[in-house]
């Protein structure tokens, strides 16, 4: 069985749940079975064997015995959804029941079987060579054994074979034990092992004794006498008499020892000497496992249930004072086949599919894998009548082609698989000591074979049969379904439909034909794989003439235009005319006013009635008839005539404004005769007439929403704050919309802005930032302030540390000023828009309050330069100092930085100090050439400057007399940079002044250069001016934008 669980959900009761159960088909797997063998004592009058298995449906069962069925008197087939099944066999001679049998589990899917079970009965018999008799001791007469003191002597016992387990006993006649002890002790063959023999071991009543207690037996054998020879001088360990250990048990040196991982091991040494030896253990190599038992006074190891770990080689050694003899014994561990994955598992599949049978097994050798097919080999079937289809199959061990069957390693595969290779396969692992089997059921579905010997009989009239038919096999599939079809040669000859579908437990149908017809039968059936191939055809049966069985079917009404009527209908097939002669009778009457039907015959499936009410019921019946009579009584159709369009307008319409975007409109419905057809709903229609924010602007924006059904009031939502509205409401149906109402106007109120477009932070200082934002997309109402929040956030944890606000008056600002926080730290602005209303979504900005500045971090910031200007003069600035310079764009949102780049000033000949001092220092020659120069210099630049203050100018000079000459004499090479002899050339690609190489500061500040911002024919004056007008240039990097001329932290 299989349960599936379905659940309805409702929001408005108790969850609902209910359980379906599914029946699945399943081929029977055997679950228990009693294994063999089964042992039947003399006494024994009953015996009980169980077998027991599962499928769906229930299997039945069946037995063999020695390969021949087996059905005793009184057993009866036990299905296995009871208790048990059992197989109780009765007999005063149980031996009769000897054999092997085995039990079979079959339903319609498949057949399990179990192994072999044996049953043996045990007899007295005068041969002990049969495991069948009861064991005793063979009758012989024995001499009694004379052994010298000090000799080892050995009393074998050649117990009987029986039913295990057996139990061996060395006692005397009055059945009391012999004494055991290291000297003197029993193996496990059952023999009386004496390391030296003691003149106190003298007796004449040695007996063995074997027990049976599976079959309640002890037997004994005849008792045997020791007696010894006296010697002349008494036993003693220090004189000559001392003998080196020998091994009574085992022969040789070496013994190997093979056993299955899993069984018990035991190594039996037992020494002769004198003085008795002692046994002692060892695994060479190896440490010993811990779970290895020492019994019969050391002399016989033991290990249950070994594993691959406790293989090795063993040594007992067997010592006295005389010396020590040892064995060897050479233990190997195999492991029996073994399943690695699970058993060959049964299979249902359908034909033309290809099966694979996995027979995975892993052992120690690895075993041997045969197949068998419904207990025969696949390699026996080779041969004989079966060549042709078997010769087919691959083995692992010899090759040949590959068609359908092939065996590669533990795989069998069959290919292309059809009911004939449906049967019993039996997967055989084998190795030298052990063998494994597992059985696979194979069973193919296929579709329903065709039903045969179909019979058609008349019941009452020939318009009244039944229809039989002997199904055909099912493959394995339950038949789910017959399908009964006709085919007729009067209007579709040739064309077989379907006519009635009967339950797959029965075999007959009772058909109800059409008149007129000549008909004939054919039937298939339908199972899970799909449907079968049909029977053959009936022979012809003929039906009379008679009256239409019934009359149109879905009859429709309706009214495409406003006084007009359509009636139509599902006409009968011409196989459901039954006569020749077949026409439709119409009768329509209004509902409640008219008492008589008005009639018209007609032949098709359609009639228009003309001139009707608008919107009014009608009583419509339709009729069938042909030459032999008419079609039973139609009951009556309601429908409605043609609508027309709605003629009133809804009143008392009401306006509830719920907030600044959602309505609640109500009204009083029209009166039901005004709406002439059936109603659609209601559509309220609105207008924005303006926005309240600028009155003067007409937007007239219309809006509309419709709702079905006959109600009184809405809610309507999408509306904009702080405008102006006209709203109506109009009612409809089908045909179209009605008036409007008489429109009511109302307004919004304020609402919330909506979020800030755009928010930027630029440092102004260290602990300053200047804010710059625009106004809301829509602000919903009249804007009356802006809410700043600004935190200050731990970078580490991303946690707020503080928080402040600030509420900003004025709607036309657009920009702040933070100062007083905290250096080196990170921020995050938030600003919201505000009406009356409230305040809107915030727009968030994150900004650092530093960056890295050269110097004392002091930034000043100069007046605003005119756009057309193409140079500034910077003085004040201080000789051997680092500076930074940026030039930035004065707009609203648009104060980064254009150019930026890293100046030092430093005085005329610094540059040369040192290596002059080094000169003079080393050559006092030098000093008055030096001299000589110096001297030539003061006199050339004596005469440049009297040529000078005569008239001669720089070409800059004369575009510098606007400025003051402060700002000229403040301009020159002392207080601002020290050029090289190519300061009168073009800077292409270099920067106004050089940074030193090793200043840290130049790696962290932007390298643009004046080159990037003048076309290639500017230069740079003597006097430091910049020629040529500025370019623009696209702007890098947040500066704070200047008021004014200011000094900042000076």
């Amino acid at each position: 069985w299989r349960v599936m669980t379905l659940c309805y959900l409702s929001p408005f009761s108790n969850d609902f749940c209910m359980w379906l159960y599914f029946i699945v088909e399943q081929p029977p797997t055997i679950i228990t079975y009693t294994s063999g063998p089964i042992i039947v004592l003399h006494f024994d009058t009953a015996i009980t064997v169980k077998c027991k298995a599962r499928g769906n449906p229930p299997p039945e069962y069946r037995w063999e015995k020695d390969g021949q069925a087996f059905v005793p008197p009184n057993f009866q087939t036990i299905r296995a959804n009871q208790t048990k099944g059992l197989l109780v066999l009765h007999s005063e001679d149980m031996s009769k029941f000897e054999g092997k049998y085995r039990c079979y589990a079959s339903n319609k899917l498949g057949t399990a079987m179990t192994n072999e079970i044996e049953i043996k009965a045990f007899k007295f018999c005068i041969s002990m060579s049969s495991l069948f008799c009861i064991p005793k001791f063979p009758k012989e007469t024995l001499s009694p054994i004379v052994v010298t003191e000090g000799e080892p002597i050995t009393l074998k016992c050649n117990p009987p074979e029986g039913v295990a387990p057996r139990l061996i006993y060395w006692m005397t006649v009055d059945l009391q034990h012999i004494e055991q002890n290291e000297r003197v002790s029993m193996g496990t063959d059952g023999n009386l092992y004496f390391s030296n023999a003691l003149k106190n071991d003298s007796r004449q009543d040695y007996g063995c004794f074997a027990a049976f207690n599976r079959i309640r037996t002890i037997v004994q054998k005849n008792a045997m006498a020791l007696s010894f020879i006296l010697s002349e001088q008494p036993l003693e360990i220090d004189n000559k008499a001392s003998r080196i250990p020998s091994l009574l048990l085992p022969s040789g040196v070496q013994t190997e020892k093979v056993l299955l991982k899993g069984e018990d091991l035991q190594l039996e040494c037992i020494p002769e000497g004198f003085p008795t030896p002692s046994v002692k253990w060892i695994k060479m190599g190896e440490v010993m496992s811990p779970r290895v038992k020492f019994n019969n006074y050391n002399k016989l190891l033991s290990l249950s249930a070994v594993e691959e770990s406790d293989e090795g080689k063993y040594m007992c050694t067997a010592e006295n004072s005389a010396g020590k003899a040892v064995h060897y014994f050479d233990v190997i561990v195999e492991e029996p086949p073994k399943w690695l994955t699970e058993p060959p598992q049964s299979q249902l599949t359908v034909i033309g599919s290809d099966v694979h049978i996995k027979c995975s097994v892993s052992g120690k050798p690895q075993p041997a894998i045969t197949w068998r097919r419904n207990g025969v080999m696949f390699r026996a079937l080779v041969e004989g009548p079966l060549l042709e289809r078997w010769i087919e199959i691959t083995y692992s061990d010899k090759s040949s082609l590959m068609f359908r069957y092939s065996v590669k390693g533990a795989m069998l595969e069959i290919m292309n698989v059809n009911l004939s290779d449906q049967g019993t396969y039996t997967c055989t692992a084998r190795t030298s000591l052990d063998e494994d089997s597992a059985t696979a059921v194979l069973t193919v579905r296929d579709v329903p074979d065709a039903p045969i010997k179909l019979d058609l009989s008349e019941l009452d009239s020939p318009r009244n049969v039944v229809l039989s038919w002997i199904p055909g096999s099912d493959h394995n599939s339950t038949v789910t379904e017959f399908v009964v079809e006709y085919e007729e040669n009067r209007w579709e000859p040739g064309r077989w439909k379907e006519l009635q579908r009967v339950t797959g437990n029965q075999a007959t149908a009772e058909l109800k034909l059409y008149g007129n017809l000549n008909y004939q039968f054919r039937v298939y059936a339908v199972n899970a794989i799909g449907p079968g191939p049909p029977s053959e055809p009936t022979e012809r049966h003929k039906t009379p003439p008679a009256a239409p069985d019934r009359n149109p079917e879905n009859i429709k009404i309706q009214g495409h235009h406003p006084h007009q009527m359509e009636i139509s209908w599902e006409p009968l097939s011409p196989v459901e005319r039954n006569g020749p002669g077949f026409e439709y009778k119409v009768k329509y009457r209004q509902l409640g006013v008219e008492d008589s039907f008005t009639e018209h015959m007609v032949n098709r499936s359609v009639f228009l009635v003309n001139n009707t009410p608008t919107f009014v019921p009608y009583e419509i019946k339709i009729l069938s008839r042909n030459s032999y009579g008419w079609g039973p009584e139609p009951k009556p159709v309601t429908g409605y005539s043609g609508e027309d369009v709605p003629t009133a307008a809804p009143r008392d319409i009401a306006v509830e404004v719920i907030n600044t975007t959602v309505l609640r409109v109500s009204w009083t419905p029209v009166p039901p005769a005004t709406v002439r057809g059936r109603l659609g709903g209601y559509n309220v229609h609105w207008v924005r007439r303006r926005s309240l924010l600028n009155p003067d602007k007409i937007l007239d924006l219309s809006h509309s929403m419709s709702f079905s059904g006959n109600r009184s009031h809405v809610i309507v939502p999408g509306l904009e704050p702080f405008s102006e509205y006209k709203l109506t409401v109009y009612v409809f149906n089908k045909k179209g919309n009605g008036p409007k109402s008489d429109p009511v106007t109302f307004n919004t109120p304020e609402g919330v802005p909506e979020q800030v477009t755009v928010l930027t932070s630029s440092i102004i200082q260290r602990d300053s930032v200047r804010l710059e934002w625009a106004q809301p997309p829509k602000s919903n109402g009249i804007l009356t302030s802006y809410l700043l929040q600004y935190h200050l956030i731990n970078e580490t944890a991303l946690e707020v540390i503080d928080s402040k606000e600030i509420n900003i008056t004025g709607a036309d600002t657009n920009h702040w000023t933070l100062q007083g926080l905290k250096g080196d730290s990170l921020y995050r602005f938030d600003l919201r828009a505000c009406t009356r209303a409230g305040c809107g979504p915030p727009q968030a900005e994150e900004s650092r309050t530093d960056f890295p500045e050269p110097g004392d971090g002091n930034w000043r910031i100069s007046e605003a330069v005119n756009a057309s200007q193409s140079f500034h003069i910077i003085d004040g600035l201080e000789p051997g100092t680092v500076y930074t310079v940026r030039l930035m764009a004065k707009r609203l949102l648009d104060n980064a930085s254009i150019f930026e780049d890293v100046i030092e000033t430093r005085t005329k000949g610094e540059r040369s100090a040192a290596s002059q001092e080094s000169s003079f220092s080393t050559h006092g020659w030098m000093i008055g050439t030096m001299c000589a120069v110096a001297l030539l210099t003061l006199v050339v630049v004596i005469a440049c400057f009297l040529r000078k203050n005569k008239g001669g100018k720089y070409a800059v000079k004369e575009k510098e007399e606007p400025h003051s000459d402060t700002e000229s004499q403040k301009m020159n090479d002392d207080t601002f940079c020290d050029y090289s002899d190519s300061d009168e050339k073009p800077l292409k690609g270099g920067s106004l002044c050089s940074l030193k190489g090793d200043d840290a500061t130049g790696d962290s500040v932007s390298r643009y250069t004046l080159g990037d911002y003048a076309d290639g024919g500017r230069e740079f004056n003597e006097d430091g001016s910049f020629i040529g007008e500025y370019s623009g240039h696209r702007h890098r990097g947040s500066v704070s934008e200047p008021n004014g001329p200011s000094l900042v932290n000076v």
